[in-house]
């Protein structure tokens, strides 16, 4: 059980992001601080009142955890990137699209310069950012443009020199104007190669400059003219600040960071997806005796992507690793393309590697027990579930429910879950489109299809289906018809378990191969698999309210002529279900509010006709 009083106690006084989650293990806030210790404390403590939506999100914290980062601004990118990636029903910035400033320099032309842009291309320039601050992105861009002369216009060189005389900005001594051949290709880059170093963190040369100058101003007395060099020296110590939690754009690698004690080792991965850093996880591990760094990082690589069906196209290490060669050889196999394995000395690339350890040395000194328990709630859930069903390990659980109103709007859901935990990006819906009425066994066999046809999705290790033996029957009738019409056979091999319920509707056990499965209400196989459940149901009346919302709640009433909205409500109100009035007679529609006979034969001769 997490204990939050136990568990503030442990928190670092260092800057990073909380992630509140409820009951039901869903992250219903995202937060950022300079001090995750005072932060995270205040939301528990009896002082001063919060606003009623705070008040009642931390009525609903089940437990929380964090990520620690260097300063606030990194933090902050990283809270930007978390929230659109994980949608918190409590965050204000759930809908905000916004995008942070990046600084582009353009070093696929033959005379680079500077742009500020909140759009990152997949070209051959290079982009630095985010920042927080777009006032401070543009007046570095300024001062740098300033200091070494860079061109700022759009003429393409070197196809235009000599063709125009230079722009104003030469004649002002801003600009060196290599539009009129007054400066080398090889004197302008190293104008370009000083202005990355500072973009690179290297900032010593321009903060250097930037004091000179507000020296020489206060000395002469021009004290405004001083405290504009002090908020450019700010904007600059900022913008050179290095940024770990982003990249360039496109790279998708992992991040991995060790920590280890006795024979406990904590795995720290940083997944950094588009250029981003989009997730972690973390993994518990029991060391042999004498084990080296070498060893573990080389065991845990292997054991871990030989069950991962995404692979990046880096992985950084804080550490060399045993037959580094073959590993990367393996890999490429099983990616179809390259995938390198770095340990990197220097750069941002040491930095973020830096960081996951840190985060794993935080998890081994402070969440060690919690980690052993979300193995056994997770992990160890799934474990004990396969071994009672005879199954090999179900890495990936896809649970589906059909749900409709009164027999019309019918929708499928599909949740999925991995190692245990809820893998939200993989889940699906889906509109009923080839039934008619409330037939679960039709619709969900619609939807197994549906969803078994896109060979191109990551095959599932383990189909969970909300009923009992009339669903599993119609899923496996449907995949064998699949197989019979060009399927692949392997389809076949794919285990089928319903959820049973009892009288009172809750889960009961699983029904698997023509046997059911009862399972201790109080073990932690029963505690996942009835968590599977309600997200799955969760999710499949989400998006039923969804449409309904939306005005797009339809009938197969509404293609019945001289049926419109309120005799359509008045059918269904009457005769409670579309089966009930395909099977009513001329006399009993007759009797529905608002029906004229001329409507009621209409509706027969619609049913009597499909």
């Amino acid at each position: 059980m997490f204990d939050i009083s136990e568990e503030l106690k442990k928190l670092p006084a260092k800057p990073g992001v909380y992630l509140h989650h409820d009951s039901r293990d869903e992250i219903i806030y995202i937060g950022k601080t300079k001090n995750l210790k005072n932060r995270v404390s205040q939301y528990f403590q009896n002082g001063p009142k919060h606003s009623p939506k705070i008040d009642k999100m931390v009525t609903q914290i089940a437990y929380f955890e964090y990520i620690i980062t260097d300063s606030e601004v990194e933090a902050l990118i990283l809270e930007n990137n978390l929230i659109k990636e994980h949608h918190p029903r409590y965050n204000t910035m759930l809908r905000d699209d916004k995008t942070y400033p990046y600084i582009r320099l353009t070093v696929s032309d033959a005379f680079p310069k500077l742009v500020l842009t909140r759009k990152i291309r997949k070209d051959k320039d290079r982009y630095y950012g985010p920042y927080p601050n777009v006032y401070e992105v543009r007046s570095v861009i300024t001062l740098l443009n300033s200091v070494y002369h860079l061109r700022t216009c759009s003429r393409v060189l070197p196809r235009d020199i000599g063709k125009e005389r230079p722009c104003l900005n030469h004649h002002i001594n801003k600009c060196d104007a290599p539009c009129a051949g007054k400066i080398t290709q090889e004197e302008y880059a190293e104008r370009i190669h000083a202005v990355r170093r500072f973009l690179e963190g290297n900032s010593k040369e321009i903060l250097a400059y930037i004091k000179d100058e507000m020296k020489k101003a206060a000395d002469a007395m021009e004290y405004e003219k001083a405290g504009e060099w002090k908020q450019l020296l700010d904007s600059a110590i900022t913008i050179a600040a290095t940024q770990k939690v982003e990249y360039s754009p496109g790279e998708d690698r992992d991040v991995i960071g060790m920590a280890k004690k006795d024979f406990e080792a904590i795995i720290q991965i940083f997944f950094i997806r588009r250029g981003k850093l989009l997730d972690r996880e973390h993994f518990y591990l029991s060391l042999a005796p004498d084990e080296s760094d070498t060893e573990i990082l080389s065991s845990f690589i292997k054991q871990y992507y030989g069950g991962s069906p995404q692979l990046p196209s880096e992985i950084l290490l804080p550490d060399d690793v045993e037959d580094k060669a073959a590993i990367e050889e393996w890999l490429q196999e099983k990616a179809g393309r390259k995938v390198a394995i770095l340990i990197p000395q220097k750069g941002k690339k040491e930095k973020v590697v830096e960081l996951a350890e840190q985060n794993a040395r935080n998890i081994l000194e402070q969440d060690k027990e919690k980690v052993k328990r979300e193995e056994v709630r997770t992990k160890g859930a799934v474990t004990e579930i396969s071994r009672m069903l005879g199954i090999n390990y179900a890495k990936r659980l896809e649970s589906y429910d059909i749900s409709n109103i009164s027999g019309y709007l019918s929708v499928g859901s599909m949740v999925v879950f991995e190692d245990g935990k809820p893998k939200k990006n993989d889940y699906r819906k889906f509109r009923i489109k080839t039934v008619v009425g409330a037939d679960d066994y039709a619709s969900m066999a619609e939807v197994i299809t549906r969803r078994l046809s896109h060979l191109e999705w990551t095959r599932p290790n383990m189909l969970l289906i909300d009923g009992g033996k009339g669903q599993v029957h119609a899923v496996q009738e449907a995949i064998a018809k699949m197989v019979e019409e060009g399927a692949p056979e392997v389809l076949l091999e794919i285990p089928i378990c319903g959820m049973v319920k009892d009288d009172h509707h809750r889960t009961r056990g699983l029904f698997y191969a023509d046997k059911e499965y009862h399972m201790d209400r109080t073990k932690e196989p029963f505690q996942l698999l009835t968590r599977i459940q309600d997200e799955t149901h969760r999710f499949a009346i989400e998006y039923h309210r969804s449409l309904r919302s939306k005005g797009q709640v339809k009938s197969i009433l509404d293609e019945i002529k001289g049926i419109g909205p309120k005799r359509r409500l008045a059918l269904i109100r009457h005769f409670k279900s579309i089966d009930a009035v395909k099977e009513a007679s001329l006399e009993e529609l007759l009797q529905v509010e608002g029906m004229n006979e001329q409507a009621a034969n209409n509706v027969i001769s619609f049913f009597a006709e499909r």
